[in-house]
């Protein structure tokens, strides 16, 4: 860090105080506050009032979503939630009438983007014990929006992350480069690298298919979907972008690819899939190598997000756990 570069902690601070001075941009309570709750790609608030207001306040990463992509975000997840069986969150304009916000203040080096979304009631799947139903419904729920994302039109200014071998791979990787995590060893390095290799090829075999590859949630953890009065409604919308559909569930399964539950989880989510939407034996086989797509592009976001609660906790052990991971699929894809 350099003489002229804020600590994580002081840029905390700052977003707070953002966060604090933009409510007016919105039509809410005047005496609203804002409580941050959750600090990873971007900083999230629960904003309330003592007239029982609520609402969450999402103030964007400097750099990572363009104004643009952000009302393609907001497009699809209205479209979801207008034209099919998935239920988002509604997005509070402001004032202007915008959904996005933009503001600053002086010792942030740029502005921010902001959005505020209605707050849902409910609360996300247990996740002790048994998650073989949970998933089974995150199976359906990933199938319907894929229904959903094959048929819809784009807007013609479509901008949206896109999430393919050139994008965790790639020189330019959304999340850098996996080589740059903590405890990287040579040993396990060398394991990954033979592991990008098979799944660079694999996936180059497998294609683009429209059938399987488009518009994805990303991030479809049980971690954001809210139940309330037995409804589910799937949240966060922030990592949709163009991909392999396949990836949904390995972004489902994120940080606990170890889990001993997993092939029960993975079978449990094919099968709620297959309530809604087709699926070939030949997506059902490449599940394995999405589940090491994701992880190591996960091991790149842990080093590129060292900042952040989640990656100190999970960064001493990350790279040899997936190495070990890198082996068991090696071995099964020979």
């Amino acid at each position: 860090m350099t003489g002229n570069e804020l600590s994580h902690d002081e840029t905390i601070e700052l977003l707070n105080r953002l966060a604090s001075q933009s409510l007016s941009l919105w039509d809410i309570p005047e005496e609203s506050n804002a409580r941050l709750i959750n600090v990873s790609e971007n900083a999230t608030y629960l904003v309330e009032a003592s007239d029982g207001f609520k609402s969450v306040l999402r103030v964007h990463r400097e750099d990572y979503h363009t104004r643009n992509a952000i009302g393609c975000e907001h497009a699809w997840s209205r479209a979801l939630n207008k034209e099919s069986d998935v239920r988002t969150p509604g997005i509070l304009p402001g004032r202007d009438g915008s959904t996005i916000q933009t503001s600053s203040i002086e010792e942030l080096r740029s502005e921010r983007h902001l959005v505020m979304f209605e707050f849902v009631e409910g609360e996300e799947p247990e996740q002790d014990g048994d998650l073989v139903p949970s998933f089974e419904e995150l199976g359906e729920i990933a199938a319907r929006t894929h229904n959903h994302s094959v048929s819809w039109r784009r807007p013609d200014n479509f901008e949206r992350l896109i999430w393919d071998l050139n994008t965790v791979f790639g020189p330019n990787a959304t999340w850098h480069d996996w080589r740059d995590a903590p405890n990287m060893t040579n040993t396990i390095q060398s394991v990954l690298e033979e592991t990008q290799v098979v799944v660079s090829e694999r996936l180059q075999r497998y294609g683009k298919d429209t059938e399987r590859f488009g518009l994805i949630h990303a991030d479809m953890r049980l971690a954001n979907l809210l139940v309330s009065e037995g409804a589910t409604r799937l949240i966060d919308f922030d990592d949709c972008g163009l991909g392999w559909f396949m990836y949904d569930f390995a972004a489902g399964i994120s940080f606990m690819e170890d889990d001993l539950q997993v092939p029960a989880l993975k079978e449990a989510w094919v099968r709620g899939y297959r309530k809604a939407r087709q699926l070939s034996d030949d997506d059902e086989t490449e599940i394995d190598t999405f589940i090491m797509l994701r992880r190591l592009a996960l091991l790149a976001w842990i080093g590129s997000h060292i900042e952040v609660d989640t990656a100190k906790e999970l960064a001493p052990t990350f790279a040899p756990v997936t190495r070990d991971l890198a082996e068991k699929f090696l071995k099964k894809m020979s």
